[in-house]
């Protein structure tokens, strides 16, 4: 299981496809990963739950491929 101490700010995060999905703002309580709004195509923060990751080590590694990950998170402005 993945901890939210180990997933840190400005970490890049990246779909199971290799596709570069954004850029960790802040952990958002101790479930769901905030992505940057800047990093972001529409200019919106993008939340991601932490259960979606599959390991950590530069880089947040998710379970999902892009397209999943685009349809799935959750969007906020």
């Amino acid at each position: 299981m993945i901890s939210a101490q180990q997933v840190r700010e400005h970490m890049e995060v990246i779909a199971s496809d290799g596709t570069h999905i954004g850029t960790v703002d802040h952990m958002e309580e101790s479930s769901r990963i905030k992505l940057t709004k800047g990093d972001s195509e529409d200019g919106k923060h993008h939340l991601i739950p932490l259960d979606w990751v599959d390991h950590v080590d530069a880089h947040v590694h998710l379970t999902k491929n892009a397209a999943d990950v685009h349809s799935q998170w959750s969007t906020m402005n």
